[in-house]
């Protein structure tokens, strides 16, 4: 069994933190942001290299516009030897060809290698496409009278400038998203240092501390707010818990004495009531219950010290055997007056610190309630042992075990340990298998004094129940 809570490793627990959920969240933010300026960076600047080359082709449309001097009834002869003759430094830059209204070539720039530019006419002047044998061009047209002038400039040096803006955008993007994390986690801290300091404080304050408050931060911000009300909380709680445990500590306290008197009288009347058979009866039940309630009182008296830590324990060194030892004898008395068998197992004899007589306390509880739903001839056995720095008692009996609903619910105040007895249970067996429900609740508080829990399971070998207190052999009381 294992009934102290299970921590997540402090690496997951870190990393589902808000604080870095909030530095993540940052951090995306600005990659995010930055991805897009890069982005629409890149796009800007593709356009921006699109209207660059078109500029150039205007400049040398005109030139060529001026070369063929606007004649529409030039030769072919004529026409390509004026642009040779005039053009030719701007031949081995361009792409150039020129056709009439009816798509016929007239001239083609020796650079195009016998491959034909589409015409544009009835489309967009300027268009960027994917030539075969030319690659990714970019295509201008012009229309002047008769003749269409084509000049076309190939793209792969400006995909080239894209695809290294390309890469030096992702290196800035990396850069910026391992920085973004860095400053994120930075912001992150100083950002929710004032709630983890109300964080810290709110943990102090415990059943046993409800006096501390949270600093409440400067300013009129949310975080100021939430201290504000966040100590209101805390005091209505506070008056919510001091009048409930005074009531209970009073009303316990003022039921002592009457309740000792009424036993003392009943039992003068012992004598009395000596020949008389049921008027005997009816005094042996009055003063059953009588002690039945000095019990609950006594039980609810030691939870409210336990709760409003006034009780005066003290931590001693001890071995662990010899804590189970002092109990022993007692314990088995208990189990040979229900019929049943008692079974100590002690691993090891370790060093530990406790309180021995609240520890004494707690076991003979446990071991009453195994007690109580054992049947007949059952065994109760009581083990102690330590490991890694925990100290384990358990004490297991060979009841009916319990509903799963209820393995919890046995440690709250005024809930037994009920067992079904079935059909045939006598009244002997029901009246054995009573509790008042403080017992398992008293064993909680003793756990916790110890800063240590308790939890219950049921047998898987067979039926019964397990209940086990742990707590740390050298941790203080809380």
């Amino acid at each position: 069994m294992n009934s102290l809570p299970q921590e997540r490793h402090p690496a997951v627990a870190r990393f589902r933190s808000f604080r870095w959920q909030l530095a993540l969240r940052l951090a995306v933010l600005v990659t995010g942001t930055t991805a897009g300026v890069l982005v629409a960076g890149g796009w800007l600047l593709s356009r921006q290299v699109e209207r660059s080359i078109d500029a150039l082709h205007e400049v040398e449309q005109a030139e060529l516009g001026k070369i063929i001097g606007g004649v529409d009834s030039l030769a072919v002869d004529e026409l390509e030897r004026r642009i040779r003759q005039d053009a030719d430094s701007d031949l081995g830059l361009y792409y150039i060809q020129v056709h009439d209204t009816d798509g016929r070539v007239l001239f083609q720039s020796g650079n195009l290698g016998g491959f034909q530019l589409p015409d544009l006419s009835g489309r967009e002047q300027h268009e960027t496409m994917r030539l075969p044998g030319l690659g990714t061009v970019r295509v201008s047209e012009y229309r002047g009278g008769s003749w269409h002038i084509q000049i076309a400039s190939p793209l792969v040096l400006a995909r080239q400038v894209l695809a290294d803006y390309a890469s030096v955008g992702m290196l800035i993007l990396g850069g910026v998203a391992l920085l973004s994390i860095v400053v994120g986690w930075a912001f992150a801290r100083i950002t929710l240092r004032p709630v983890g300091a109300i964080r810290e404080t709110a943990l102090r304050i415990r059943g046993d501390n409800l006096g501390e408050r949270i600093p409440v931060p400067s300013g009129r911000d949310e975080l100021a707010a939430l201290a504000v009300l966040l100590n209101r909380m805390f005091d209505r709680l506070e008056s919510s818990f001091s009048q409930a445990r005074r009531f209970t500590a009073d009303a316990s306290h003022e039921l002592r004495t009457p309740l000792t008197l009424i036993r003392l009288n009943a039992e003068k009347l012992r004598p009395r009531l000596a020949a008389d058979a049921e008027g005997s009866a009816a005094l042996g039940d009055l003063l059953d219950s009588v002690v039945r309630l000095q019990r609950i009182v006594e039980s609810l008296l030691f939870l409210a010290r336990a709760e409003s830590g006034s009780i005066a324990s003290r931590l001693q060194h001890v071995r662990t055997s010899a804590v189970v030892a002092e109990m022993v004898e007692d314990a088995i008395a208990l189990c040979e007056d229900r019929g049943a068998h008692f079974l100590v197992r002690t691993s090891d004899d370790e060093p530990a610190r406790c309180e021995p007589t609240l520890v004494r306390q707690l076991l003979l509880n446990l071991v009453s309630n195994a007690v109580r739903v054992s049947p007949s001839g059952g065994t109760v056995v009581l083990e102690s042992c330590v490991r890694e720095g925990v100290w384990s008692l358990r004490v297991t009996d060979e009841g009916p075990g319990l509903p799963p609903e209820q393995l919890q619910r046995i440690f709250e105040r005024f809930v037994r340990y009920e067992v079904d007895a079935g059909a045939a249970a006598t009244a002997e067996t029901e009246e054995r298998n009573r509790g008042h429900g403080l017992g398992l609740a008293i064993c909680k508080s003793i756990a916790g004094l110890h800063g240590g829990s308790i939890a219950a399971e049921n047998r898987a070998d067979r039926a019964g129940l397990t209940v086990e207190a742990r707590w740390p052999v050298d941790g203080p009381l809380v």
